[in-house]
């Protein structure tokens, strides 16, 4: 299945070890589409968001349980991307105000 590189990178995902990534390993975190490989993923960072890509780790995320009084149900499965940018690239996106 083909995806598009504007549907393959989701939102950012900004939790404090994405933050402490972020600004110690020059790392950025993001949910990205299920059926993406780490060469899309790269292709897609690097013409969408204008930086130069070391690496792409991904991690697939798996739903948990979830209950509402006798009724049970399951979160959606999803995939999140670890991506390592060259030295001394930066994303605007993440530089506040």
């Amino acid at each position: 299945m083909k995806v598009d590189e504007h549907q393959i990178l989701g939102h950012p995902l900004l939790t404090e070890k994405s933050t402490a990534l972020r600004e110690n390993q020059n790392k950025v975190v993001f949910a990205v589409h299920r059926s993406a490989n780490k060469p899309a993923i790269k292709a897609a960072v690097e013409r969408i968001l204008k930086v130069k890509v070391i690496d792409v780790n991904i991690i697939n995320v798996l739903g948990k349980q979830k209950r509402m009084g006798r009724f049970a149900g399951r979160t959606s499965d999803w995939k999140k991307a670890v991506i390592t940018l060259k030295p001394g690239e930066k994303l605007d996106l993440f530089e506040g105000a």
